[in-house]
């Protein structure tokens, strides 16, 4: 498995509670050996005014997942991690229904971890490619 650890999706939602998270109704529903997955509902707290899937909601959705995964691959009592950049193509529009996220790595360094997140509609056509840089920290 790509973790060091098994992800507990339960402690994962968790961790969203009363954030931005929560707001959107991010859910981690499952991983394999080398992903982490989310959905996140097409709702008005999720929608721009023409009533198609914010952008924005994409890439909170994106962030999420690339951040989480790439806590689950360093020792959280030495190390945290931090987003240096972000980036997502929106390429197919989404009026409702619920959007799943996967994120699979690409880099995974010592300071540095690079994540490609998949966004697909209910019917499993890709709406949003993403991909983050995090930086990996110490802690002091």
């Amino acid at each position: 498995m790509l973790f060091t650890s098994k992800p507990d999706l339960d402690f994962l939602n968790k961790m969203g509670r009363n954030t931005m998270v929560e707001h959107l109704g991010i859910t981690f529903t499952g991983y394999g050996e080398d992903y982490l997955e989310a959905v996140m509902p097409v709702t008005d707290k999720t929608k721009q005014p023409l009533g198609l899937l914010h952008g924005g909601a994409n890439v909170v959705l994106a962030e999420t997942l690339g951040s989480v995964a790439g806590m689950l691959m360093i020792n959280p009592e030495t190390h945290y991690c931090v987003g240096l950049e972000i980036n997502a193509n929106h390429l197919k529009s989404v009026k409702e229904g619920t959007v799943k996220g996967i994120v699979k790595p690409i880099h995974i360094g010592q300071k540095t971890q690079v994540w490609e997140i998949r966004i697909v509609t209910p019917e499993g056509k890709l709406s949003c490619i993403s991909r983050i840089t995090l930086a990996v920290l110490e802690k002091k």
